[in-house]
């Protein structure tokens, strides 16, 4: 959007030290620059400077100790952008460093650095489970962290009402309300003070939940105080540095099974990487526990998670939100039980999936469980079996080059892991000329959203959709509205708008019956309903029934629904390098009857190549004190497109035939799979038949690691 005439720029002060005491800022250098207009910190916040998280444990502007480099120091203000830049890197921090300093997993469960306690779910007997073992696997997975990489970087401008103390942002944003009420907190004004619109966001993928938010507040601060709006628009760099990533996690697992197959027991044990505060991670803890056993019934289960705390910026929401970790985890599981007995690992997963009925070890009974079904289908049209041949027959033949071809299902529980968040307002307005204006709870980020609410909208009000428009998603028009997030934004803010309209169609069938003329066009009508003094104008609402808190104390948590699927991908590997590429993909997905399926195979094909993308090549490089000591400890090395790669065009299959659904992130890990297989190839024809570990993301480098010959052992 463009900038008021007034429009100030903004850049942050950051962190360049972890865990460090701040003994001095000299801002004399900066202040020289043209254009500058002042400087912002934690003594120039009005209301509480414990106020950039929804937990209470992250100041807006750090007022003694910087958790993390990255970390909100302070705010230069200048009269434009590149001034304000220049500015920033002027500013000279004096810093006192702290130990222990801890970045990663390990270095936490050394320290015993943890947010809460461990989170546990327990199923039937697990020592019993494992008696009744024939056989016993152990080993360790580890799965990286993943950048969001939208298009468009966090940005926001914030324009001061000097009259009345009412402050205006606009920001990119999931969680309107949640900025809204946080910049409320810090600038110690009523929330009624405080609007927040969202026109629409450039891409998120869940890392505009909460680290879209603290920016803000500095911003909304720094206004406050210059009393002009103020804009502020990050750099790639920055952004990525700073706004938090999927979570890392090592995962440790013991599994009981028999000759044939049979899982009798799990217990697995997870980490997350947290960095330096709560955020998410607890909730996404919470996920990836409950997901632990994907598609498959393993009866006597134990799995726990501890949340460990880093000093890393806090990570964050992604799509997924813990479940792509733990599918990774399962399936491997179910792959190294496979290798052990070297059976089929597609007639180990079908041995022991969840049948109809069964009851998950959180205690949620399955309905329309179709995960069997979706299953043989997909083998059958994918015709999976005479490509398994034919890819055992390519390897024979073919030195260097392997191939591997995995099918794996995927279940995802769509909803909440506590109650009041199941709701959703909107509000429809129709003009007289027959134009209708909605506003929902939703912000439009790329997935579609707009286009489902229309649709709906103008099924129920029996009108065209070119006579509807949602004009922005807003905190004084709808309030109180819950995150974008957790794939339930549609179900949610759809029925509420269907709510409101249904009302208001209610009223018009009503006034038709009384004009005895229903052969009436839509512009008409709503004339006439005018004149006759009918209300045009609307508010839905919407709670979700039969829901309820998760109580991991009690065993007990539910979801509203699964969406189900499973995928067959086939790839090719340079044994050599370790480079690669998909051959096919075939996605079949059970998701009821969708709204618009143009919209939902979009984020078919967008979801499970961002999966592939987690799983085999996006690489998150942090500085340490073992792996990577020639980065700065703290800090990130591949903040941008030169040393972060996610997938391209080139990297899409050459072959693809989809269902319709989401959210099939999880199914990219039929790709690491298959190029697991691929390796396992190289390494028999090489004379290494032992079991592997391949961690993610399998990268080219480790691919070629992977493929053990006579130069990996040298």
């Amino acid at each position: 959007m463009p900038s008021l005439i007034n429009t100030l720029h903004a850049a942050l002060v950051l962190s360049t030290q972890p865990n460090a005491r701040i003994k001095h800022i000299d801002i004399e250098a900066a202040s020289q620059v043209p254009g500058f207009v002042s400087f912002i910190n934690h003594t120039d916040v009005p209301g509480s400077n414990k106020s950039a998280s929804w937990t209470d444990d992250e100041e807006v502007f750090v007022s003694s100790i910087a958790q993390c480099i990255g970390a909100i120091i302070g705010v230069v203000v200048c009269e434009s952008e590149e001034s304000a830049r220049l500015a920033s890197n002027l500013v000279q921090i004096e810093y006192e460093l702290l130990t222990p300093t801890i970045l990663t997993i390990e270095d936490a469960i050394i320290h015993g650095s943890y947010f809460g306690n461990e989170l546990c779910l327990r199923q039937g007997d697990i020592d019993k489970g494992f008696a009744d073992a024939e056989h016993t696997l152990e080993s360790t997975v580890w799965i990286g962290g993943q950048e969001h990489f939208y298009m468009e970087t966090n940005c926001c401008m914030v324009i001061p009402s000097n009259d009345d103390k009412e402050v205006t942002l606009y920001l990119a944003t999931q969680c309107p309300t949640t900025a809204q009420e946080l910049t409320a907190l810090a600038l110690g004004q009523d929330v009624s003070r405080i609007t927040c619109h969202v026109k629409r966001i450039g891409g998120s993928f869940g890392g505009k939940e909460l680290r879209s938010i603290p920016p803000c507040i500095a911003i909304a601060v720094a206004a406050v105080k210059v009393g002009r709006p103020v804009r502020l628009n990050l750099e790639r760099h920055i952004d990525m540095s700073i706004t938090g990533h999927r979570h890392p996690f090592k995962v440790t697992y013991k599994v009981g099974f028999t000759n044939e197959g049979r899982f009798s027991g799990l217990d697995v044990q997870m980490w997350n990487n947290a960095g330096c505060s709560l955020d998410w991670p607890k909730f996404v803890m919470e996920k990836a526990v409950l997901h632990m056993c994907n598609s498959y019934q393993f009866h006597n289960v134990q799995v726990r998670g501890r949340v460990c705390k880093t000093h890393l910026p806090s990570n964050t929401a992604f799509r997924g939100f813990g479940n792509p970790q733990t599918i990774l985890a399962c399936e491997t599981i179910v792959e190294h039980i496979a290798a052990y007995l070297k059976r089929d690992p597609f007639t180990i997963r079908h041995l022991n999936l969840f049948k109809e009925g069964d009851i998950t070890h959180y205690g949620q009974k399955l309905e329309q469980w179709n995960i069997p079904q979706i299953l043989d289908e997909l083998s059958q049209s994918s015709d999976f079996i005479q490509r398994q041949l034919n890819v055992e027959e390519f390897n024979r033949t073919n030195r260097y080059r392997k191939r591997g071809i995995t099918i794996m299902p995927a279940k995802h529980g769509i909803g909440f892991t506590v109650k009041f968040l199941h709701q959703a307002g909107a509000l429809v307005h129709i003009y007289k000329d027959g134009s209708v204006v909605l506003t929902n709870g939703g912000v439009e980020m790329g997935q579609g959203l707009y286009t489902k609410m229309i649709a709906i909208a103008a099924e129920v009000l029996d009108c065209n959709v070119d006579r509807i428009r949602i004009s922005e998603t807003s905190t004084d028009k709808v309030p109180n509205m819950i995150p974008t997030v957790a794939s339930i934004t549609s179900d949610l803010n759809g029925m509420a708008i269907r709510h409101a309209c249904e009302q208001i169609r209610e009223r018009l069938n009503t006034f038709l019956v009384a004009e005895n003329n229903v052969n009436i066009s839509w512009e008409d009508l709503i004339n006439r309903a005018y004149h006759a003094r009918i209300d045009l104008c609307a508010r839905g609402f919407y709670a979700t029934p039969d829901v309820f808190d998760a109580d991991f104390s009690q065993n007990r948590a539910s979801f509203n629904y699964f969406t189900q699927g499973a995928a067959v991908s086939e790839v090719e590997l340079d044994a050599l390098t370790g480079d690669w590429h998909m051959l096919r993909v075939d996605i079949l997905m059970d998701v009821g009857t969708p709204l618009n399926p143009q919209i939902d195979i979009g984020q078919i094909e967008g979801a499970f190549m961002q999966g592939v993308g987690l799983y085999t090549m996006e690489e998150l490089i942090w500085g340490d004190k073992k792996k990577y000591k020639w980065i700065k400890p703290g800090e990130l090395f591949s903040r941008g497109s030169d040393s972060y790669k996610i997938p391209s065009c080139s990297d899409v299959p050459l072959d693809s035939s989809k269902g319709i659904g989401e959210p099939p992130i999880l199914l990219g890990a039929s790709v690491f799979f298959a190029l697991k297989q691929a390796c396992m190839a190289y390494r028999e024809q090489q004379g290494f038949s032992d079991y592997f570990i391949l961690h993610s993301p399998a990268t080219v480098e480790r691919l070629r690691m992977a493929c053990a010959d006579e130069f990996t052992h040298r």
